[in-house]
């Protein structure tokens, strides 16, 4: 039918989108996240089995810094990789114990290098591991933030990775008990360091220094966030991990670790606010500078030929001199935001301490306008139902509700075609040698009977970026992560569990990995989005009537290792089509061809006359 043709490209074209997202972004990334735990798991048990070693009290072997530089490089001594409990033992420390975090302070180099987030587990059993969102500098997934101090000959040694501090009084840090840190040096300046912490993941750590000199000096301090590993699961397109940071004119800064190797460092210019820190899927560690100093941020990426690790990535901040008379101090605070990339957590932190844009840590991406609405739709659902699933599966009704008139209209369109469709035959059969005359009548009746040909093409075209911002919102949100449906669905970020291939479950074998992923959700996809389509008749075409029968197999095995809230929706989605677009072609009263066209299906066709 001429009239199915746009109706037709419209999905070949969406499949074609959906396929080369799936082929180069979605099965790379899934087959990867289903390995992850697997991957952590054995390199926890192998740090575990190693023996030995005493982690190095610097920075992994940080040298002092010339003065106007940050550190950035593990120097040459030898530090075998220990276990991470080992790790923390062979300093002194200050224990940290919040609400959200357990963990502590390495007292050399007043170094955050221990830190779990109690709420978030490494599967979706509540018995598995703690995230480890720090670990120490001797370890091959080393991840630290620090803030010190550079200086020179005048100012004697300053406060860097290598300065073991003292401890005044209380030795856990609570967001009801700040700790405070001192070092004092050989040229009359005493460093009184306060570090406190929220009831969620900011710390503030506050840097009196006290000149009892007698002659002024000037430092600089710098801050910095340094990891020797990246994330066991591949970047992608979607997603940014990696370098990122807020400064200056430029705004946005984002270098994923692919492109910081490729470009070693990048400084953009000086700033006066904002933040800059290292960003993965769910977690992030970034740090707030002083607004009193101006500062210069950086991006690196450092190569060693020896010591302990091969290369490091970096995002770090060196503000300008910093003047202290002979009998005066002063007082630098600066934040470290260490933890969970919780959609409020992090919009309460731009808001109530006026970070800049702080809340572009989460990536929403360009359709940022939709994807934002979405998840305030859905975690506000969520509040009311208590359940991510139920939420989504309401978001889907009232965005049909919102595209009600227009579907409405598509559907009435379609509609009206069917009634027109005898009319259409017969125009094709009068000019099928005549193909430019064939199609100004189709025009003609097309005007006559007011219908619309492309009205078919909209509730799909519809679909698509409702589709897109609903797979951002899975994919990107913690609040997502290991939240349960019902049944054996326990994460909605992840592909359905279960396999077409072992009967979901029922034989006791696991599915080779080299068969595509197909659980239960993508198969009742499947034949929801075959009965939508069975609602119309039939295309004379066989070209067409080809699509037609095997679109949904193609999405089906498509959409088997999409996150499964995002199944559920299409599946739930294509259910309420399947009720809306019958009342409305009963109103119209135009025949619904679902039971004729599957009962066409079964029937024995005549033999073809001799």
């Amino acid at each position: 039918m001429e009239n199915n043709r746009n109706f037709f490209i419209t999905i070949a074209l969406s499949v074609l989108i959906l396929t080369l997202w799936q082929v180069f972004y979605m099965n790379p990334r899934m087959e990867q996240q289903r390995e992850q735990a697997r991957i952590e798991q054995q390199r926890s048990e192998a740090q575990k089995k190693e023996a030995g070693g005493t982690a190095n009290s610097g920075a992994a072997g940080t040298p002092a810094p010339a003065a106007g530089s940050v550190p950035g490089a593990p120097g040459g001594e030898t530090v075998t990789a220990a276990s991470r409990d080992q790790a923390i033992a062979a300093t002194k420390r200050v224990k940290i114990d919040t609400p959200s975090l357990e963990g502590s302070i390495n007292l050399t180099g007043a170094r955050l290098d221990d830190l779990k987030l109690k709420h978030y587990t490494e599967t979706v059993d509540k018995n598995s591991p703690k995230i480890e969102l720090l670990n120490p500098s001797s370890l091959p997934n080393g991840y630290f933030a620090e803030i010190g101090f550079v200086g020179n000959d005048a100012t004697g040694k300053v406060p860097g990775a290598d300065t073991v501090w003292s401890v005044e009084g209380n030795p856990t840090l609570t967001p009801s008990s700040p700790v405070t840190l001192t070092f004092t040096n050989d040229k009359g300046l005493t460093f009184k360091r306060t570090v406190s912490v929220d009831n969620d993941y900011m710390f503030t750590v506050s840097d009196t220094v006290q000149n009892s000199g007698t002659a002024a000096v000037s430092l600089f301090n710098y801050g910095r966030v340094t990891r020797f590993d990246k994330p066991a699961v591949a970047s992608t397109y979607v997603l940014h991990e990696g370098l990122i940071g807020v400064t200056g004119t430029e705004g946005l800064e984002e270098y994923k670790y692919a492109s910081i190797e490729k470009e070693k460092e990048y400084k953009p210019g000086k700033s006066t606010d904002g933040w800059l820190g290292i960003t993965d899927k769910y977690w992030a560690v970034t740090l707030i500078p002083t607004e009193k100093q101006p500062f210069q941020p950086k991006y690196s990426y450092f190569e060693f030929k020896d010591g302990p690790h091969s290369h490091s990535y970096q995002s770090d901040f060196l503000s300008d001199a910093i003047s202290v008379g002979p009998g005066q101090s002063t007082t630098i605070e600066s934040e470290i935001f260490a933890g969970a990339k919780e959609v409020s957590t992090i919009n309460a932190y731009a808001k109530d301490r006026q970070i800049r844009q702080f809340d572009l840590l989460i990536d929403w991406g360009w359709f940022y306008f939709i994807t934002k609405p979405m998840f305030w739709l859905i975690d506000t659902l969520y509040k009311f139902f208590g359940n991510f699933g139920l939420a989504i599966l309401a978001t889907t009704v009232i965005v049909k509700a919102i595209f009600f008139p227009l579907a409405n209209k598509s559907y009435a369109s379609m509609a009206n075609m069917k009634k027109v469709q005898p009319k259409m035959l017969e125009i094709r059969e009068k000019y099928a040698d005549d193909k430019m005359k064939q199609q100004q009548a189709m025009m003609e009746l097309y005007k006559t009977e007011k219908i619309n040909p492309l009205a078919g093409c909209w509730p799909v075209a519809l679909q698509i970026p409702v589709f897109f911002s609903l797979y951002k919102v899975l994919y990107i949100t913690i609040e997502m992560r290991h939240a349960p449906f019902f049944g054996w669905i326990h994460d909605l970020a992840a592909p359905d569990p279960t396999s077409v291939f072992n009967l979901f479950g029922l034989l006791p074998f696991a599915p080779p990995a080299f068969l595509p992923h197909l659980g239960a959700w993508a198969v009742v996809m499947g034949i929801t989005m075959f009965l939508q389509m069975r609602m119309n008749p039939a295309p004379p075409d066989p070209t067409q009537a080809a699509v037609f029968t095997w679109m949904p197999v193609i999405f089906t095995f498509m959409m088997g290792s999409f996150p499964a809230g995002l199944v559920i929706y299409w599946a739930w989605n294509n259910l309420l089509s399947i009720l809306q677009q019958g009342v409305i072609m009963k109103r119209q009263g135009a025949k619904i061809e679902l039971w004729d066209n599957l009962a066409a299906m079964f029937r024995k066709k005549p033999s073809p006359a001799e």
